[in-house]
């Protein structure tokens, strides 16, 4: 009997899917919609198409083939290309104002040459040496490379302190915070590099010598992007790495090539996110280890002013220490830094104050000792130094726990720390600091870094400092109106300040990195395309065959629906007000797929708090769905369904 029964349900579920496919069939005149969604190419897709183009031959030093900007997202670089009739090791210099603004870089030997040429100025004619040897003569060329101005958005120094007398000649490399581009000033506070595709996060030399930085495309709002490339600076990409669950902050390139990648689990049931750390096999892009943090430590405990339920923890960084085989985190919301043991998971110790934390792990905590001693605030940035100290951004937000004992903003610092702990006694001592002496003039209440160059060789970023009306905020920029925003970075030696640079915006990190690398090397082909970024999950619903299937009228209109084709994901966006049903509908071989449009500011958790203006609840706000490639194939139609009425968008997409 209850087999009878199942089988009856079986027939009736896929007679209704079958109404519904036909009645989807009959509604269009053909079987697939005509046009097909407007295709964005992406940037490994583009490079190709571009490096198919160039030729070496026929252009020799005297005449040879010069390629300003060859990726078309590194305006400050150039190729050069020309062949030799023996191998030959040219070397390039290119000018700068002075000694330390001029760079130089000796190539492997070859016959066919491609040169990578870095450190141009703006809207400059810039000079360019090559020399080499060949057959026991030396020849010189003299070359003028032109270059474009810099976008009107670029952001430049408003004071630069240099003493060159202790200064090489690395550049700085910054990410931005909000607007501005990532970006790289020499010694005297002149751009000399940046990409202009939008890049978040850190910013930092692999072994091999490529950069590594975030992809310009978003997984989820507000920051949550698709993975990272591994690039060179010419923009040349080598792997693009895409997770599942998307990377944020940081990440810690390991001994063995692997990448530890601060992630996120979307599909996590608490909803949460910014709690969540993945090693990435570098080689194939699975992941192969992860640690979630809601299995190591108490949300509810040591809560500071911007804990919320969603984002408890807020890791902006990952270290990795050999010595400990130990990984170090930041937790900005609980005002915690907290290890833990690489191989089991286990929590070592957790740095910071210990109010507001339950007794179980009270015994993590360490006993301050010595004079001076200060505890860090919503930190960033924490490392292991090779000495053992635990070096980091103290961002010193409120400096207590305690509501009614918060310190204000225009009383507050931020400061780079140095702690020697001893995790036998479980005692920490503060061994050195740079940026209480500066007041409230050097305060961040949110991002920032510091940066271990040596022993007694460090930078302090004070990259966060925001004012409105006139005086310091608490808060990161965007909550305040008419916000001043600064971005203050300082090198010290032996404590004394050998660069300081200030920008007029925020910045969130700061690599202070050699423009060439010996071990990088230029390579034509296609880049690597590792990982994926998962299946996108199908509503769980009874499909109904008696939905009306309109064309686009006014009211569809009127949300601005944007349908477009990304390399591996379908990407639709519009604008809707809050509690709209809204639902992509692909339809391929009478079988229907339906996905929902969460409308939410924060839609990778239903569980958070939506806060909407006035204005928005009125007018709506723009929401982004994309569908991964993962379990598709083939041509299917789209229709969007907005509060049970479906349109047809005439459109198609293919995986």
């Amino acid at each position: 009997m209850k087999k009878n029964i199942g089988i009856l349900i079986l027939s009736i579920s896929v007679l209704i899917l079958l109404i519904a496919a036909l009645f989807l069939k009959n509604n269009n005149e053909q079987y697939m919609n005509t046009k097909e969604a407007k295709q964005i190419v992406s940037l490994v897709q583009e490079q190709y198409k571009k490096e198919k183009q160039w030729k070496t031959k026929d252009y020799s030093i005297e005449n040879p083939n010069i390629i300003v900007n060859p990726y078309g997202n590194s305006p400050l670089t150039a190729l050069i290309l020309f062949e030799t009739e023996n191998e030959v090791s040219p070397k390039v210099i290119v000018q700068g104002k002075d000694e330390l603004s001029t760079y130089s870089h000796t190539f492997k030997k070859s016959k066919k040459h491609y040169l990578s040429i870095y450190g141009l100025y703006a809207e400059k004619e810039n000079t360019v040496s090559i020399e080499y040897e060949e057959e026991g003569n030396v020849i010189q060329k003299e070359l003028k490379i032109k270059t474009d101005k810099l976008p009107e958005d670029m952001i430049l120094p408003t004071d630069v302190k240099s003493n060159k007398k202790k200064l090489t000649n690395d550049l700085y490399f910054y990410t931005p915070s909000s607007i501005g581009y990532t970006c790289a000033y020499d010694v005297n506070g002149d751009v000399r590099w940046y990409l202009n595709n939008y890049a978040l996060w850190k910013i930092d030399r692999l072994e091999n010598g490529h950069l590594l930085v975030s992809t310009e495309r978003l997984i989820n709002s507000p920051y949550y992007m698709t993975g990272l490339y591994e690039m060179d600076l010419l923009g040349k990409i080598y792997t693009e790495f895409n997770l599942e669950g998307g990377y944020h902050h940081d990440y810690y390139e390991m001994e063995n090539g692997n990448l530890l990648v601060a992630s996120d689990d979307f599909n996590n049931e608490d909803g949460t996110v910014e709690d969540y750390i993945v090693e990435l096999d570098r080689t194939t892009g699975k992941i192969i280890k992860t640690f979630d943090l809601k299995d190591i430590l108490n949300m509810e405990d040591g809560k500071s002013e911007n804990w919320i339920s969603y984002d408890w923890f807020h890791n902006n960084s990952v270290w990795y220490d050999k010595k400990t085989n130990s990984i170090t985190l930041s937790g900005r919301h609980q005002d915690a830094v907290i290890n833990v043991d690489y191989k089991s998971g286990k929590l070592n110790w957790i740095l910071g104050d210990s109010t507001n934390w339950s007794k179980e792990y009270q015994k993590y905590f360490f006993k301050p000792i010595g004079d001076n001693f200060e505890w860090q605030w919503s930190q960033h940035a924490a490392m292991i130094t090779p000495e053992g100290y635990v070096f980091l951004l103290d961002n010193g937000n409120n400096k207590s726990k305690i509501k009614e004992e918060y310190v204000s903003a225009e009383n507050s610092y931020t400061r780079g720390v140095m702690y020697k702990i001893d995790t036998k006694n479980m005692t920490i001592e503060q061994v050195w600091e740079y940026g209480k002496e500066r007041g409230s003039e050097f305060y961040s209440p949110y991002i920032s870094d510091v940066d271990y160059l040596k022993e007694n060789h460090y930078i302090v970023h004070s990259g966060g400092i925001v004012y409105v009306d006139g005086k310091n905020f608490n808060q990161p920029a965007g909550f305040g109106k008419d916000a001043t925003l600064v971005s203050d970075t300082v090198e010290l030696l032996d404590d004394e300040i050998i660069f300081e640079l200030k920008l007029p915006t925020n910045t969130y990190r700061v690599e202070k990195m050699s423009l060439y690398n010996e071990k990088e090397e230029f390579k034509l082909g296609e880049a690597k395309r590792l990982g994926s970024l998962g299946q996108t999950e199908l509503e769980k619903q009874k499909f109904s065959p008696f939905l009306s299937v309109k064309e686009m009228d006014k009211e569809y209109k009127s949300h601005n629906i944007e349908i477009t084709k990304e390399i591996d994901r379908l990407v639709v966006k519009g604008k809707f007000q809050r509690k709209t049903e809204v639902k992509i509908v692909l339809y391929r071989n009478m079988n229907l797929k339906y996905y929902d449009i969460i409308v939410s500011k924060k839609p990778y958790t239903a569980l958070c708090v939506d806060l909407f203006t006035e204005e928005e609840d009125k007018e709506g706000i723009n929401v982004t769905k994309y569908i991964n490639e993962a379990g598709l194939i083939g041509k299917y139609s789209i229709y969007i369904e907005i509060d049970g009425i479906l349109y047809n968008t005439e459109e198609y997409v293919e995986f």
